[in-house]
């Protein structure tokens, strides 16, 4: 198994911190999702404040713009930073990165010009996102550092990555101008079933490209904890989509039955 894998990875590092990074971010990320299955919801989007059986008048709320932003700008931040602090690391590092920082910048534009937002969000729900982005952004980068001077897997996926990561970021944005379609009116704030592109035939084809989107940044990568970064991603996206489409079942009485979470005539 081990010999498998490293056709494909770089050997892992001797570093007892991105060992444990790599398995708590897969855990914590797998249990989020399971969460969302269960309706335990991050309180963000339409989602904030579902069968919550807490009173928000203790809860510091903020707007969804503001809290987004605070979300994926110090993701970015590092991303911009990597290229300071590690000059000269190598073509593979700096697609890396540069994936890595288009990737939360095309975030933070969204968040600043395409979104349209009819709720808001609890500070304690900015507090557990955001420096899980910023973390796990600043290991891809420091694990993609510790490579340097390693041989290079036998199989080299970087060009297949690059691909797979524009598809799954121009397809990510495709569906956010979609959705974001559905309230051209000023002030319009209601939810309505989204129609056009993969909505036809999955309620989140947003969370799909975003899968495929970071599954060509560990290909980029090769690393293992960037693969782990992806496998959580696909299991918090996989519950966030189940939970997702639930609530749009459980609103519009002319859902489409046809249509499904995550991926087309499967889930």
């Amino acid at each position: 198994m081990i010999p498998m894998l490293l056709k494909f990875v770089f050997p892992p590092p001797s570093s007892l911190f991105i060992t444990a990074m790599s398995v708590i971010g897969v855990a914590s990320l797998a249990g989020t999702g399971y969460s969302e299955t269960r309706g335990k919801h991050l309180q963000y989007s339409k989602f904030w404040n579902v069968n919550s059986q807490k009173t928000t008048r203790n809860e510091i709320k903020l707007s969804s713009r503001t809290g987004m932003l605070m979300f994926y700008t110090p993701a970015f931040l590092a991303g911009v930073a990597a290229f300071a602090l590690f000059p000269d690391e190598g073509f593979r590092f700096f697609l890396v990165s540069s994936a890595l920082t288009i990737h939360y910048f095309k975030r933070v534009f969204e968040v600043l010009f395409v979104h349209k937002y009819s709720g808001g969000m609890g500070l304690d729900t900015v507090i557990l996102i955001s420096p899980g982005y910023l973390i796990s952004t600043a290991t891809i980068i420091y694990t993609q550092h510790l490579t340097r001077g390693v041989q290079e897997p036998p199989l080299d996926l970087k060009y297949l990555g690059v691909v797979l990561f524009l598809v799954g970021i121009s397809g990510n944005f495709y569906h956010h101008y979609i959705l974001s379609k559905l309230r051209e009116k000023g002030g319009e704030k209601g939810y309505k079933i989204p129609q056009g592109g993969l909505f036809d035939m999955v309620i989140c084809p947003h969370y799909l490209f975003e899968i495929l989107g970071f599954v060509g940044i560990s290909f980029i990568s090769q690393t293992v904890y960037a693969f782990s970064v992806t496998i959580g991603s696909i299991f918090y996206l996989l519950g966030r989509s189940y939970a997702t489409r639930k609530w749009y079942l459980s609103k519009f009485e002319n859902f489409p039955k046809e249509v499904k979470a995550l991926i087309p005539y499967v889930f």
